[in-house]
């Protein structure tokens, strides 16, 4: 990324997501199981987030230059302390901080100053002793970024000398020593594999191409109205689902932590239709013979896949520590991938976890975020940034919601000094109607839903299905330890 003399020039994928009609933004919601002293976390922010120059600069346009300009900040200006008595009896604290979160949103950033927040409230709720809010635009950096840099800012609770520990995908190992027989079937596997790697690169692209130019998904109680940019209102709710129950599906099923939670919201997707058709029996259960109507149906989703390495978490907390000037690429270089999912209820709830694997299994074996981000880059350069923000609308415009799943610190981390009792982060800011993350925090996998509330009334009942879904996935998973194929 180029400097000039006056500050560190912004990215086309940041000034992106300024484009009008897509003012996109990281919400995070986070428990904290102790009461909040605001001073000791402004303290806090000042010696760590300050530090970094993403947070510390404001964007300023010098002709047709957009920039990121060092500034001084003002920590009261950034650190918001809402009067909330604590001796005050809410009648409902969980459904004020949802209408708390859901008004935040409403309201844009000052673009005079760094484009974050932190709200804290010493509001106790079912689930924490106190919230803090943390609201971040989107053109400061891509999830994965946001979450090492947040994680880099914390200590584990049980060592508070010590950075919090995530999980490492393990590499496959090999044995070089081939026989020939064994070189040639791995010469023809990997063959077959780059003709697969190749032939799926392509469809992928044309049905994005489609998509970008027509391909709509279907109209469903989901998805947002035709030429609808933004959702003026957005309701941000969440459950927990637990990580031991989803790594017990997982091994058993031999697959990955995303193909179960994919699997579990192709369920609850299905599931809530079909309530919404009036398609789900009396006991509850999914009611099959309204399949023909829910086998019509195109839903797919969104999903933004960062395209390259993220800077370690020690690497940062060195940075925010000692004010480091080195760089590791922040930013947002995002490709896109869309994925389709089967919205068809299924007598053996494990089956949308094995179609989902097949759909995952596929799409890692493409280059659809690859290409898509080097043709969004190329379009930003030769065509400007009206025509890639249009191109990038319509792609989510065309589709019916947004996934994600970022991974969390294994044990249970305290941001200074205050332990965490969750973590749920969100997004707003693009045409869906429905957003699904997925976080995982200390043997806890934090289900976040956001939703426009004027085509999902009620996000409540949308979790109740993840939850049922999952439940009824555990459940198959008793009666039938041994996977099936797909």
């Amino acid at each position: 990324m180029g400097r000039t003399k006056d500050g560190e020039v912004v990215s086309p994928g940041s000034r992106m997501f300024h484009a009008p009609g897509f003012d996109y933004y990281v919400i995070a919601v986070m428990g904290v199981k102790t009461r909040i002293d605001p001073e000791v976390v402004k303290q806090g922010l000042i010696n760590t987030l300050l530090n970094h120059p993403r947070f510390s600069s404001n964007l300023v346009k010098n002709g047709r230059k957009w920039r990121w300009n060092p500034t001084t900040v003002n920590i009261e200006d950034h650190v918001i302390v809402p009067p909330i008595d604590p001796h005050l009896d809410f009648p409902d604290p969980d459904r004020f901080l949802e209408d708390y979160v859901s008004n935040v949103t409403k309201t844009p950033l000052d673009m005079s100053k760094p484009l974050w927040e932190v709200h804290l409230l010493n509001l106790k709720t079912s689930e924490a002793e106190a919230v803090c809010v943390m609201r971040i635009h989107h053109s400061l950096g891509d999830g994965a970024s946001l979450m090492s840099l947040l994680l880099a800012a914390s200590r584990k609770t049980s060592d508070p000398h010590s950075l919090p520990t995530v999980p490492v995908m393990k590499k496959a190992t090999s044995d070089h020593r081939l026989s020939g027989g064994r070189f040639l079937r791995r010469f023809l596997s990997a063959v077959w594999g780059t003709v697969t790697l190749l032939w799926n690169t392509l469809a992928d692209l044309v049905m994005f191409a489609l998509t970008v130019l027509f391909l709509r998904d279907s109209d469903t109680p989901l998805k947002s109205a035709p030429g609808t940019e933004q959702p003026e209102t957005m309701r941000f709710v969440h459950r927990h689902l637990s990580m031991d129950d989803v790594k017990v599906v997982k091994n058993a099923m031999k697959m990955t932590i995303n193909d179960v939670l994919l699997g579990v919201t192709q369920a609850a997707l299905t599931r809530y239709l079909n309530r919404t058709y009036g398609a789900v029996e009396a006991d509850g259960r999914q009611g099959p013979n309204h399949n023909h109507r829910l086998g019509n149906i195109r839903l797919r989703a969104t999903i933004m896949v960062n395209v390259r390495p993220t800077a370690g978490i020690q690497e940062l907390a060195d940075m925010m520590g000692e004010k480091s000037k080195a760089r590791w690429g922040w930013g947002n270089r995002l490709g896109f991938v869309v994925v389709p999912f089967a919205i068809l209820s299924q007598d053996d709830p494990l089956q949308y976890v094995r179609q989902a694997k097949a759909i995952i299994d596929r799409k890692k074996h493409s280059l659809e975020s690859f290409c898509t981000f080097h043709c969004a880059k190329l379009v930003l350069n030769f065509l400007g940034i009206k025509v890639a923000s249009a191109i990038t609308r319509r792609v989510f415009s065309n589709t019916t919601m947004a996934f994600s799943n970022v991974v969390g610190p294994l044990e249970e981390i305290s941001c200074f000094g205050h332990p965490l009792a969750y973590i749920a982060p969100s997004t707003y800011g693009h045409p869906h109607a429905l957003t699904v993350h997925f976080q995982s925090y200390n043997n806890r996998m934090t289900l976040s839903v956001a939703v426009d509330p004027s085509v999902i009334p009620d996000p409540h009942a949308l979790c109740d299905d993840f939850q049922l879904s999952f439940q009824l996935i555990r459940d198959s998973l008793d009666k039938n330890l041994v996977p099936h194929a797909v």
